[in-house]
């Protein structure tokens, strides 16, 4: 089936872009490039991919100990390991893990060995990379994860080549980036004006748009910036924070309420073990199954790669939330960030569901 939103017009230099359906093959969509003022001239075969991520590569130094230090202190004992991180990436694995279909991943990497290492990681998942920005000279991100027995981590973030994102880049990608997609997922480990900018093109596309505001930017409240997006997913503190930016600092219910009346759109205030607030025209709270947590790192990860999936496939906000919970549960009975995101079917067992066909049938 055809995006739904085949296709606003994009200003470009040269005149008023825009793009024309064509056939179909299986999974590709063909577009036409034109103008007002010529006739097609550009032809583009595209493979759909339902959902468009946007965000950080990093590589995550962990050591997990026997509970995390108080400042000056050293904790000896720990266990130290490596693994592919960064919450774009994250929210990219953790989609393409749960979609039936290609995921698009934009970031950008250094042009060291852990960018290597983690370009060869991203490679074998079911995601496609050409909107990968290579950065000659800095480094790859890096995050410096302490992590305790009882799961909960403290984390230092290097952002390297993820500080160097910028909208040009975004300006730069291909108009099939965003016309062969339906929801646009992106966290802020990245510059906000990057992300800001790709909201821009992701609305004029007709994307269903998501963001997870980790880590909280108080910049992001500014009301045109809110207006841009469908479904805000902060956790209990950082709605707590961008609430208070718009002077509420009553409780969380009120905090989430506030955000949703300046944009306008959903919020789902992430719990921890305690599930999610699915705040839209309805407010409901979406427990989680109970577990044996192991490492929080790629929780909140887990839960927005999944609500992307279940939202592309047509599943009520509530119900997505719902399959979330399900694959965030699973995560922190694992160790690492993007080792411990589960596949499909894991998620699918564990919340006991049925597919979307087989639901309308």
């Amino acid at each position: 089936m055809l995006p739904r939103r085949l296709v606003p017009s994009l200003a470009r230099e040269a005149g008023d872009w825009r793009l024309e359906a064509g056939g179909t093959t299986a999974g590709d969509h063909t577009f036409r490039l034109t103008t007002d003022n010529q006739q097609p001239t550009t032809l583009m075969t595209l493979e759909t991919c339902p959902i468009l991520v946007l965000g950080s590569i990093n590589v995550d130094l962990v050591v997990q100990g026997p509970r995390l230090p108080a400042p000056g202190e050293t904790v000896l004992g720990g266990d130290f390991f490596q693994a592919h991180g960064g919450k774009g990436a994250n929210q990219a694995v953790a989609a393409a893990r749960a979609a039936r279909g290609l995921v698009r991943f934009v970031a950008a990497v250094g042009d060291d060995a852990f960018g290597q290492q983690s370009l060869a990681a991203l490679a074998a998942e079911n995601l496609r990379l050409e909107a990968i920005h290579p950065r000659t000279g800095l480094a790859t991100g890096v995050a410096l994860i302490l992590v305790d027995q009882q799961g909960e981590n403290l984390i230092s973030v290097a952002s390297g080549a993820n500080a160097a994102l910028t909208p040009a880049d975004i300006d730069c990608l291909s108009p099939e980036v965003f016309a062969s997609s339906r929801i646009f997922l992106a966290s802020l480990e990245i510059p906000l004006p990057t992300v800001v900018r790709a909201l821009e093109l992701a609305k004029q596309f007709g994307l269903r748009t998501i963001v997870n505001p980790a880590p909280a930017c108080l910049e992001l409240c500014d009301p045109k910036i809110l207006r841009l997006i469908d479904v805000l997913t902060p956790n209990e503190g950082e709605c707590r924070t961008l609430a208070a930016a718009l002077g509420c600092n009553a409780g969380l219910l009120a905090a989430a309420i506030a955000l949703r009346a300046v944009s306008g759109g959903a919020a789902v205030v992430t719990l921890g073990g305690e599930g999610c607030l699915v705040v839209d025209q309805q407010t409901e709270h979406v427990p989680a199954r109970r577990v044996a947590v192991v490492d929080t790192t790629a929780a909140g990860d887990a839960f927005n790669g999944a609500l992307a999936v279940a939202l592309s496939e047509g599943r009520s906000l509530v119900e997505a939330a719902r399959w979330a919970n399900q694959a965030a549960a699973l995560s922190v009975t694992r160790r690492g960030a993007q080792p411990s995101l589960p596949h499909r079917a894991e998620i699918d067992a564990s919340a006991g569901s049925v597919s979307l066909e087989s639901r309308s049938t």
